[in-house]
């Protein structure tokens, strides 16, 4: 973040809360005090009240202290809007307030919030902050998880494209999590924690990402297809589709003249010219359309682009799964520019998208996380 007074820092590790509310994030914080949490689990009252206990038990951490500046801001910032998600997601069930899956709304919600500064150049630092709002429950959860070591592995996987992120962060964001609330089962959650750090420690995965004898191994081992994440996995792989990931304007086009200008595309865009169906229309027909023309090159076993926006792992699934199928190996490359440039590439196309209809998917946007795919690389362009 630019403005580094916001931050609590040395010597007196201070944060600054009216400057904060003055800040662009300040009705996010309104909206925060006006949502209820469930006195059994927050006796402290509102999400905005625990959300000051949080952030003020996590300057207090030593573990935070010694952090680099950066993966401080990074994780101060996660802890100030880890629990935004429960804005929109709270109901009401039985009489007590429930926010199921407000840690993966809010972060998309975030990267909502933060993309028109931190988008581009700001990619990586946003996306730290996003991924440890996403998972920042799980390590409560790791250690009752039949799954656990690969889930945190998964998680912590994010290190090969975030070079800030770190389940010791995650870990941290979790106890702060729990020191900022009154509950009767505080001193459980706090072993658990513990236990997770361990679990963590024991699976190679608390100071980075995994390491694997190879791509394919680790592939294989995120994907649940082996319990054995040291011995080497066969790889009987016949080659490599290259699926784009990215908001209409961020030069996927040029990205392939650039860099595979020899292999067949499968292009929605092209496909949607083909069928006359406008990007704001129903698309199963494209879909379909572009599945059956990815069919003919996996039985000539011909290497290929998909070209296309698959903004959402459901969607990015689909092609993996489907090339899985025919035996080929799948890299996603994600691309992303600055807000600004994307409107400009984008009012330069000849089926230019409304920039309306870009938030819109911008809402749906959520980057190829490393775990998805043989390989997943993330470019600024």
């Amino acid at each position: 973040m630019a403005n580094k007074s916001l931050f609590p820092c040395p010597p007196d590790w201070s944060i600054p809360w009216d400057a904060w509310e003055d800040t662009a994030l300040g009705s996010c914080f309104s909206a925060m005090a006006d949502t209820p949490q469930d006195p059994a689990y927050h006796g402290e009252g509102d999400v905005w009240t625990h959300t000051r206990l949080v952030c003020q038990a996590l300057t207090d951490l030593p573990g935070f202290r010694a952090l680099p500046e950066r993966r401080r801001q990074a994780l101060f910032l996660a802890a100030l809007l880890h629990d935004l998600g429960k804005v929109p997601c709270t109901r009401w069930e039985d009489g007590r307030p429930v926010s199921t899956h407000h840690a993966s709304v809010g972060a998309s919600w975030v990267r909502q919030q933060l993309w028109p500064q931190l988008s581009g150049p700001g990619m990586a630092f946003r996306e730290t902050v996003c991924c440890l709002i996403r998972y920042h429950t799980l390590p409560v959860h790791a250690i009752s998880r039949g799954d656990g070591a690969r889930a945190l592995c998964r998680a912590a996987a994010n290190g090969t494209v975030l070079p800030d992120f770190q389940l010791e962060m995650l870990c941290l964001l979790a106890e702060a999590d729990i020191l900022g609330r009154v509950c009767q089962d505080q001193k459980e959650l706090l072993e658990r924690v513990a236990l997770c750090r361990e679990l963590a420690r024991e699976a190679g995965c608390f100071s980075g990402p995994r390491a694997f004898p190879s791509q394919h191994t680790a592939f294989r081992y995120y994907s649940g297809k082996t319990d054995f994440p040291d011995v080497p996995q066969y790889d009987d792989t016949w080659g490599t589709v290259t699926l784009l990931s990215g908001l209409p304007g961020t030069g996927k086009d040029t990205w392939i003249g650039e860099n595979c200008p020899e292999l067949p595309v499968v292009s929605l865009d092209a496909l949607r010219a083909q069928l006359k169906i406008a990007p704001t229309e129903p698309q199963a027909k494209v879909a379909e359309a572009a599945r059956e023309q990815a069919r003919r090159y996996l039985r000539e076993k011909r290497e290929f682009v998909w070209n296309a926006t698959n903004l959402s792992p459901q969607l990015r699934g689909r092609v993996t799964s489907l090339c899985g199928n025919y035996g080929a190996a799948v890299r996603i490359i994600y691309l992303e520019t600055d807000w600004q440039t994307l409107l400009r590439r984008n009012a330069a196309r000849r089926a230019m998208v409304p920039e309306g209809e870009i938030r819109r998917m911008l809402e749906k946007l959520v980057p190829p996380e490393p775990w998805e795919a043989r390989r997943v690389e993330w470019k600024v362009v």
